[in-house]
């Protein structure tokens, strides 16, 4: 009992008592690493965000690790680490989406499309990193850097789509693409990577196996490897002795393995990076809905024929494994605080689709002004998203709403293609905080329901407190709810709990996402003053 109590006393102080019950069930888990074990170990998933299409790279002492993040702007994200399990965002690879004015919410939408499934490498002969991907399954764009962090420039388009794409920089300094979906496709780059000398078919996925994708190629002890994912249960590996351009044989690497989160799917596509002490780990995802595809780690040994091999226990991945880097060990954190006292976003910022520029700033707090006049959320400009921390969070917003015009619509959202949100609308100079839910999306990713207003209630004064949590263990039935505040301290739930949705097509999890929109004509503004998440891992 004494245990119980500590911990709900914790939970209290990380989410505050109006969301203990929904987050916490009367028991919170917010286990965290041990700094002081002699066997220091780290937890699956080693970050419990969205994080899919994982390529993980080590340059020096520090790991990188690029993702996909779609319709979201900037492109790419890209995180860093010491010890492969405790990572910070510290950039994306592609500056701005300009593919198009759909990219821009401009006659269109650029949902589901995007930055994915990309490679990440780099060149130690110009020390220069490289980011490529295919966009719009048309053509590849290949973007360049000398340090992670930026910043990082367009090099090259490639009239040619890379689909699924992994990079490899041979020892001689030869650029090598594995690309391809069941047909998987090596292609060698011109020494200054801007366009293609030579492609080559080298495998074929046998009807057996069926789709094969995702590939990373790697050239380890003189022999060169692929590894493609059969999804989404699946990674099999590809081993040539000849040369990258094979011929390559195949074994599985792993095929349905037991995920270390209850009810997610199998650990599978990622990629395998070595330690400077000569060890071997596998990052992949699993499919974490509604949360979204979360990155998972394992040790890897090879067998005494050269094929590489994920460490499980009788099947399983394990929930925790041995830290690879011992001498680093961090305090785990669970919450994330922002009150843009800076020009420039952090890197865990991401638009729903390109901004305005000219219609946002920070440094003394986010100043939001409306950026399109319409009536829907999901062709509103300037929606600024953060990933949701699993398995449970609280997002809080604090908002400056006096200069809101007659029409303004500003909140925060649960985001994607089955919405909700909280927020205040000003109507005939005055101000309401309504709950919205039902804003929903087709599956060609156009908006279907602009959403029903399911509660409103008049407020008075010019300060708005905006708080929505959200449960995102994997499954159904998964719950958000939506509450605000006049004070700052005691806040009232309004309308009524969003059931999340676990389907997987839209690919992108669910974000914490606030916005500010008009639907009669531009000139009002908000300032979001802090932005505040508690998690429990």
């Amino acid at each position: 009992m004494l245990k119980q109590i500590l911990q709900l006393s914790f939970c209290r102080v990380l989410l505050g008592a109006n969301v203990l019950a929904m987050l916490c069930g009367g028991v919170c888990d917010v286990r965290a690493q041990s700094t002081t074990n002699k066997e220091a170990t780290y937890q699956n998933p080693v970050l419990w965000e969205d994080l899919a299409d994982a390529d993980v790279m080590r340059v020096g002492d520090t790991y990188y690790y690029s993702a996909s993040n779609m319709h979201y702007s900037p492109g790419a994200p890209i995180l860093s680490s010491k010890d492969l399990a405790h990572w910070k965002y510290i950039g994306h690879s592609v500056p701005v989406l300009d593919f198009g004015s759909a990219y821009n919410l401009d006659g269109g939408s650029a949902y589901v499309r995007g930055t994915w499934a990309s490679f990440l490498g780099y060149r130690k002969s110009n020390q220069t990193f490289y980011w490529g991907g295919c966009i719009d399954f048309k053509k590849t764009y290949i973007y360049a850097a000398k340090a992670a962090e930026g910043p990082w420039e367009r090099h090259a388009v490639l009239d040619k789509c890379y689909y699924d794409a992994g990079l490899l920089v041979d020892d001689d300094d030869t650029m090598y693409v594995a690309y391809g979906n069941t047909t998987l496709h090596v292609a060698q780059l011109s020494p200054d990577a801007t366009h293609e000398v030579r492609s080559e078919t080298v495998f074929t996925s046998p009807k057996e196996i069926g789709t094969l994708e995702g590939s990373r190629i790697y050239k380890i002890k003189g022999n060169y490897y692929i590894l493609t994912t059969k999804p989404a249960n699946a990674e099999y590996v590809l081993k040539s002795t000849s040369g990258p351009f094979g011929p390559y044989t195949s074994r599985v690497l792993v095929r349905d393995a037991i995920s270390p989160v209850a009810g997610s799917g199998y650990p599978h596509q990622g990629g395998i990076v070595q330690t400077a002490k000569g060890d071997w780990y596998y990052m992949a995802f699993i499919d974490a809905y509604p949360g979204g595809r979360a990155p998972v780690l394992a040790p890897v040994h090879w067998s005494a024929d050269g094929w590489p091999e994920v460490e499980l226990k009788d099947g399983a991945w394990e929930k925790s494994y041995p830290l690879p880097v011992k001498s680093f060990v961090p305090t785990q954190k669970h919450e994330f605080s922002d009150r843009f006292r800076t020009a420039q976003l952090g890197p865990e910022w991401e638009w729903n689709h390109n901004p305005d520029n000219s219609k946002w700033s920070a440094g003394n707090g986010l100043r939001l002004k409306t950026a399109t006049v319409t009536d829907d959320l999901y062709m509103a400009r300037n929606t600024l998203t953060h990933r949701i921390p699993g398995p449970a969070s609280a997002a809080t917003v604090a908002l400056d709403i006096s200069q809101m015009k007659d029409g303004d619509c500003t909140g925060l959202a649960l985001l994607r293609d089955s919405s909700a949100w909280v927020g205040v609308i000003k109507e005939d100079h005055s101000y309401k905080v309504v709950m919205k839910t039902n804003l929903t999306m087709s599956r060609g990713w156009k908006t279907a329901n602009k959403g029903d207003e399911i509660e409103s209630t008049a407020i008075a004064g010019n300060k708005i407190w905006l708080r929505a949590t959200a449960d995102i263990h994997p499954g159904a039935g998964r719950q958000a709810h939506f509450f605000y505040s006049t004070d700052g301290s005691a806040f009232h739930e309004i309308g009524k709990p969003l059931v999340l949705n676990e389907a997987w097509p839209f690919f992108m999890g669910y974000r914490f996402a606030i916005f500010d929109y008009a639907t009669k004509s531009l000139g009002g503004e908000v300032i979001a003053s802090r932005f505040d998440i508690s998690a429990s891992r």
